[in-house]
């Protein structure tokens, strides 16, 4: 290796050397001291909602017009979440890039209104891939490659491309699990170094932790938190702000226990109670000066925007209020799927439900429905009360016929139906077998040697994707059929952007039968013989819509997804008709007023 390129090295992986110990990768074009860091640790117990917290103070920076960027740091091998069971992790959240991460990342895309990418997620297997590569090409310069300080190095260098790439005033770090975790534990220490490396007023350390409430004692008890926060200072850490997780407001002499022995201000130690909705969050951080805290202790006040923050508070505040309102209507609408008994694995559905009611003032009161206890006898029983029925996405054959019922009952009954992912290939096999007579439709994902497989990985799809067996997955563009109900849905749009992560479609030799038998494929990939939407015409069902997209990853608190809201407005139609009918007519006078307006009298003596 020669001298020019042995320096380009240095300058790129740090300054570590035989002369000294310091490692401070710092990649091209990053400048000290331009972007600031929040860490948000756990401590006590996982599943606190560091992702809600974070992402809602990120939130009301964001509205100062400060630039914002969330990064999640998991502790597993895993390269991504795409292997893990919904039951252990929740939901897999697709990324636009293809990325499949934590349900985190719909937090925070959900709350501050951008789409993420493969930078905003990172877990120990992708650090330590990276690593092994550099150590296999002789980038460390033949130094032994120890946990400290090339794999501490490597989570800094994470981060700092990250402000890099996102041109970021803060980025916000989240780490998974706890800090007493030992999957952690060199999460922790490289944020001990990025503190020290960037001086300060540049690392904010944010500690949530739980305030035990337990009925039997009837008061809060406050010492699970005091060792978690313990915890913390021993890694070398000092708190500069605490949440207090909790069911009730944490009452003042908490607050102070946890103050004194954190050493944390009063007025930085947070009581994060349960609330009605992870919507109300930001305001109540703002109103209890987190975000102004933040400020002083980064050192940013001179970048704040007031004039932006005033529109966006007063828009947020807006959705709030509706959210917030009596809902003089409710409608039931049924979830079938086979992981039901935990909603995670079906949050970004929840949310996207709750968007439309916020949108539409109707209650909807979701149940849960486990497909594998679904069969053509038992199937009215349990959806006969429901306004509509969402059949999600999932794999393997379990529930697999179950969910095949409920689309024919829903079919059947007129009953508003949207299949999304699995529901849409599942619907696809209802209609060939009930409607076009092929007895043996199935899909090969369920049975390989099924003699009419109408759901398929098709061959064309291996070609053009380049991806063999794998599945589709991130943003993709769909052609919209001109005057279809879908395409209404969206606007008359010609085209909209969906994410995917799929690896089954339906085979190009059944669409012409299914087609001919009234089953609309109104949406379809560019170019490629890949079915993406589909719909049965409003003239014989009020609504059958189904798409191999996931449209409720991208729907958004202020701007619902179009196929969700349609949904909920034909469960609304169908719960209430007469109300429905009768605005509809008042609609209709309206307009014959305005078309004939009444002529004036004249008086006759």
């Amino acid at each position: 290796m020669n001298d020019d390129v042995q320096q380009e090295l240095l300058a790129s992986l740090g300054n570590a050397t035989q002369d000294t110990e310091f490692y401070t990768p710092f990649p091209p074009g990053y400048v000290k001291g331009r972007t600031k860091y929040v860490v948000v640790l756990g401590t006590v117990m996982s599943g606190l909602g560091k992702g809600i917290f974070s992402s809602s103070l990120a939130k009301i920076l964001k509205d100062k017009g400060l630039r914002v960027s969330p990064i999640k740091m998991e502790g597993y091998l895993n390269i991504d979440s795409g292997t893990l069971n919904p039951y252990r992790h929740g939901e897999v959240f697709v990324l636009d890039d293809g990325m499949e991460t934590d349900m985190d990342l719909g937090t925070y895309e959900r709350m501050l209104d951008e789409n993420l990418s493969g930078g905003n997620f990172t877990t120990s297997g992708q650090i330590f891939t990276r690593i092994l590569e550099r150590e296999r090409h002789g980038q460390y310069l033949g130094r032994d490659v120890q946990m400290i300080p090339h794999v501490t190095g490597e989570v800094k260098r994470t981060l700092r491309q990250l402000a890099v790439d996102s041109k970021s005033d803060i980025v916000f770090v989240e780490v998974g699990g706890t800090v007493g975790d030992y999957e952690n534990g060199y999460f922790i220490e490289a944020i001990r170094e990025l503190a020290y490396e960037e001086g300060e007023q540049a690392v904010c350390v944010v500690a949530l932790t739980y305030i035990m409430e337990p009925q039997s004692l009837g008061e809060q008890k406050s010492k699970a938190a005091q060792l978690g926060l313990r915890q913390v200072m021993q890694a070398g850490l000092q708190p500069h702000i605490i949440a207090c997780r909790c069911p009730t407001p944490v009452i003042e002499k908490v607050r102070e226990k946890i103050s004194m022995f954190s050493n944390v201000p009063l007025r930085r130690v947070f009581s994060m109670h349960d609330v009605a909705s992870i919507y109300l969050v930001p305001e109540m951080l703002r109103e209890a000066g987190m975000d102004r805290e933040v400020l002083t202790l980064l050192g940013l006040h001179d970048r704040v925007n007031q004039r932006l923050e005033d529109r966006a508070r007063r828009t947020w505040q807006a959705f709030i209020d509706k959210l917030q309102l009596p809902k003089e209507k409710t409608v039931t609408i049924a979830v079938t799927g086979k992981y039901t008994s935990l909603r995670d694995a079906y949050a970004s559905i929840d949310k996207a439900l709750e968007h439309c009611s916020v949108y539409t003032g109707c209650h909807i009161n979701i149940r849960w429905i486990d497909t594998t206890e679904i069969n053509a006898r038992n199937v009215m029983d349990h959806l006969r009360a429901c306004h509509a029925i969402i059949v999600p996405g999932g794999f393997g054959v379990r529930g697999a016929e179950g969910k095949i019922e409920c689309v024919r009952f829903a079919r059947e009954n007129h009953v508003p139906y949207l299949g999304i992912c699995l529901g849409f290939q599942m619907a696809v096999v209802e209609f060939a077998r009930n409607v076009c007579g092929i007895a043996g439709a199935n899909t090969t994902e369920f049975d390989p040697n099924c003699s009419e497989p109408v759901i398929d990985v098709l061959p064309e799809q291996k070609k053009l994707e380049g991806l063999g067996g794998n599945m589709r997955l991130g943003g993709k563009d769909v052609i919209l059929k001109a005057g279809s109900n879908i395409s209404r849905l969206y606007d008359n749009a010609a085209s909209v952007r969906l994410r995917f992560r799929h690896r089954y479609e339906v085979e190009p030799r059944y669409i012409a039968t299914l087609e001919k038998a009234g089953l609309t494929f109104s949406g379809h990939a560019p170019n490629q013989p890949i079915m993406q939407m589909l719909e049965l015409s409003t003239a014989v069902h009020p609504y059958f819509v189904g798409t191999q997209a996931h449209p409720c990853l991208t729907s958004r608190p202020l701007r619902p997804d179009p196929l969700f809201l349609g949904l909920v407005r034909a469960a609304i139609e169908r719960a209430y008709p007469q109300q429905v009918l009768s605005a509809i007519a008042g609609e209709a006078a309206a307009e014959q007023v305005k078309a004939s307006p009444p002529q004036p009298q004249i008086a006759v003596s």
